[in-house]
């Protein structure tokens, strides 16, 4: 079995993963759905398998053995990445640095900047081979601009930046294409994962304003990977209207 053209995406059981997914199985891309909760893998892979062939892989972004396990035992077939999208992280606590929880610095470091450079370091010997291939890095505007209480996430999404420039220099000689995509505030499980499960909280986020939504994001990827060959979306910042910068939004308006 031959196929067309093939995705490997993180995170793809929900928020922008999940959306990435559902509009390349649109367009015909075949799917290798990676994250840690295997029901909703299957729940994913059920949904998109009408569309296009899909496989699903169950690793923590931040363990290098189970993702290289995962990734070198593909079948061969499934070696053959056109597109890998490096979409699993997450934001832990908003708390002064001070304040913060070292666990936390730790979880965002490990699934925000290991988990990129684990998934990225599995699959990029597949697309030096072929001399093609595109990486799409989800970074956010937090990689931008530092904001009061972020720090330490600010600077795991600074670093995604530095790898995506990084990248797409060393990778020049084999064809590869690397795009950096740096959302604003987009509503997603962001905000839950990021206040430990408080809804109240999380809600509070993207009240008096219109957000974007896991989909706004999924279509600027698809744009970007489905550009013709001799363009290169390198970088790509998105806010909803009622955003100017990290922390400036005007709320009280839906607009």
């Amino acid at each position: 079995m031959e196929l067309e053209k093939i995705a490997l995406i993180t995170g793809s059981t929900s928020g922008i993963g999940r959306a990435t997914a559902e509009l390349f199985a649109k367009n015909g891309i075949h799917l290798i759905l990676c994250g840690r909760r295997e029901d909703r893998l299957e729940e994913v892979k059920n949904e998109l398998q009408k569309n296009v062939n899909v496989i699903t892989l169950k690793f923590d972004v931040s363990n290098r053995k189970e993702v290289f396990s995962a990734i070198d035992n593909l079948p061969e077939e499934w070696k053959s990445i056109d597109i890998l999208v490096n979409n699993a992280g997450n934001a832990h606590g908003l708390a002064t640095f001070q304040d913060a929880s070292l666990d936390d610095f730790d979880s965002m470091i490990n699934s925000n900047v290991r988990g990129i450079l684990n998934v990225s370091k599995a699959v990029v010997p597949f697309l030096i081979n072929r001399k093609s291939g595109h990486i799409v890095n989800l970074s956010s505007i937090a990689g931008k601009q530092t904001y009061p209480k972020g720090s330490v996430y600010c600077a795991s999404k600074h670093a995604v930046e530095a790898i995506s420039q990084g990248m797409r220099m060393d990778l020049l000689p084999y064809g590869i294409k690397v795009t950096n995509i740096a959302p604003g505030a987009v509503e997603t499980e962001f905000s839950l994962v990021r206040f430990k499960g408080d809804k109240k909280l999380a809600d509070a986020v993207y009240q008096g304003f219109e957000p974007l939504v896991a989909g706004d994001i999924a279509d600027a990827i698809y744009y970007a990977v489905s550009r013709p060959a001799h363009v290169q979306i390198a970088d790509m910042t998105i806010f909803p209207k009622a955003q100017a910068s990290g922390t400036l939004f005007e709320k009280n308006n839906k607009i």
